[in-house]
């Protein structure tokens, strides 16, 4: 079966997000912000692995929504975290990297979704 690359890196970015809670957790003692953090980052994975296995194309698309609004709540809580110095620039730098890489293909793939089902109703009518 071929690697589903958004899977893969939005899976491999909640493992991040789980590990960044942890420390702040531990070694920061912050606990709001950082759950926060973790609820918004590991959503993006769930509801794009609920899309892959969405019922209809409209229920791909509402996942894949999700999984763009999870993404862009998840770089706020990153940007938060920095500004308010429980994270360096330098820590949090490839998190918000990688999530702006999650965000870019979510619009890609929302977007080619909504084409295909403007498509689709024009064919059916």
């Amino acid at each position: 079966m071929k690697e589903n690359i958004v899977e893969s890196k939005s899976l491999d970015f909640a493992v991040r997000c789980v590990n960044l809670y942890k420390y702040l957790n531990s070694e920061k003692k912050e606990y709001i912000l950082s759950k926060q953090l973790v609820r918004s980052g590991t959503s993006i994975g769930a509801n794009i692995k609920e899309a892959i296995r969405g019922q209809s194309n409209a229920d791909f698309l509402s996942k894949m929504s999700i999984s763009l609004k999870e993404a862009n709540e998840t770089e706020y809580w990153l940007t938060l975290l920095t500004k308010t110095n429980y994270i360096t620039d330098f820590q949090s730098q490839s998190m918000i990297d990688d999530c702006n890489e999650l965000i870019a293909l979510l619009i890609s793939i929302t977007k080619t979704a909504k084409q295909n089902i403007e498509k689709q109703k024009t064919n059916n009518k």
